[in-house]
Formats: C-alpha cells, sequence, structure tokens
C-alpha cells in the first residue's frame, strides 16, 4: 500500500536481547521466537494505536557468503508461497539511513532453518536473503488490517552454518534467554561446542550491527 505519514510505531522482535537495543518509548512486544504470539502481539500493538509495525531482530542467512552481522531491510516478505510487499517509502528512508544493508525478499517461517540444507531450500523456492519468525506474522496481520510494515534483520547464522536444535531451549517464552537448557544439550551432543561457540559469535555481531542501526535511526526508525 502506498505510504503515507504515520505517528506510532510498533515494533516486534523475538528476544528480550533485540528489544534493548531500541531507543526507550517505543512501543515493542517479544514474541519468544513463537509465530502465533506475534501475530497476536501485532494485532495488540495495532488495536492500541500503532499505524505501522517493524519487524525488528535477528535472522538466519540464506545467501552463501553473506557475513554475521549483515543488514537486510525486506522489499518483501515471503510467506508460504505468498509475497505481501514492505511499504516501499519506509524501506527507503531505511535503506538511506543504512547504505550499506542489503536489500530482498525475507522468508517468513512458522519453524525454524536450521540446517544449510533448510537453508538453501528456503534460498531456492524463494530467492530470499534471510529467515525469521516473526516478519511473516507482522506482514500478514499488517496486510490484513491494511496497514504499513517494515522488516529490518541482521544475519546471526550465516548460510552455511548449522543450528544445533538443542540451542533453541535457550529462548524462553518471554524472550530471555536460558542458559541451562543450552549446557545441557551440549552435555549430551559436546562435539557441537565448535558450532555452538561459532554461532554465539555471529549473533553477538548481529546484535552489534543491529544496535548501531537503531542508534543511527533514532526513535522514529525512519517512519
Amino acid at each position: 500500500m502506498p505510504y503515507r505519514p504515520v505517528a506510532t510505531i510498533g515494533v516486534i522482535v523475538g528476544m528480550r536481547s533485540e528489544a534493548s537495543l531500541l531507543a526507550p518509548g517505543i512501543p515493542v512486544g517479544c514474541s519468544g521466537g513463537r509465530p502465533p504470539e506475534a501475530a497476536s502481539i501485532a494485532r495488540a500493538l495495532l488495536e492500541a494505536g500503532a499505524d505501522g509495525l517493524l519487524s525488528f531482530g535477528l535472522a538466519g542467512g540464506l545467501l552463501a557468503g553473506m557475513a554475521a552481522g549483515t543488514l537486510v531491510i525486506a522489499s518483501a516478505v515471503e510467506l508460504g508461497g505468498a509475497s505481501l510487499a514492505t511499504d516501499p517509502t519506509w524501506s527507503l528512508r531505511l535503506a538511506n539511513c543504512l547504505p550499506s544493508a542489503r536489500r530482498g525478499v525475507v522468508c517468513g517461517v512458522t519453524k525454524p532453518a536450521l540446517t544449510p540444507a533448510d537453508k538453501a531450500a528456503l534460498r531456492g523456492e524463494s530467492g530470499g536473503l534471510t529467515v525469521d519468525m516473526e516478519s511473516g506474522a507482522v506482514a500478514e496481520t499488517c496486510a490484513g488490517a491494511g496497514k504499513p510494515f517494515a522488516v529490518l534483520r541482521a544475519v546471526a547464522d550465516p548460510a552455511e552454518r548449522a543450528i544445533p536444535a538443542f540451542a533453541l531451549a535457550g529462548l524462553g517464552d518471554d524472550g530471555r534467554t536460558r542458559l541451562w537448557p543450552v549446557l545441557f544439550g551440549l552435555l549430551r551432543q559436546p562435539r557441537s561446542l565448535p558450532n555452538l561457540l561459532g554461532l554465539a559469535q555471529d549473533s553477538s555481531r548481529a546484535l552489534a550491527s543491529l544496535g548501531a542501526a537503531a542508534r543511527l535511526l533514532g526513535p522514529t526508525l525512519a517512519f
């Protein structure tokens, strides 16, 4: 839909660590990596008066060679074979503020893409640059409500990196990090340690990149 000036933005993230990067006062909801919860939060933010929504946070890389920390601004969200376009003017404003960011399709999914093969399949089906668990819910909810939306994500696990399945237990429903479930999983699969350490380093790079972007964008987030 055509861009129109808006007064209030709502942001949807998967983790508390992502929410902490945003300027104070921005309405933000944390889904804990659960797409149904992301959709519920999206509806609640719109009902509370948000004029548009931003999907913000970490993402899995789908394009081979795209490094951890790379920022991606979505031109559209691909969800189950449907393509939902982001607001073009808002997305252009984000790109103007963040000239190093890549622009392209982002995939919204309801289950994580854990392996390079999973990511390659999504890349082949959609041509997407990244994949995450919130953008699909944001896109679908805004499209149904006739509201603008945008997506800003940072690559946390490049296309070539596998994510140990037990690492998913490290994210609680409230979006907070839980250490003990990951440690228990590591005890059962000690050979996963190098990959897990690499994932932690990549995620730190992605959060640093997102934090720098949030500071550049300020409280309006290029609205």
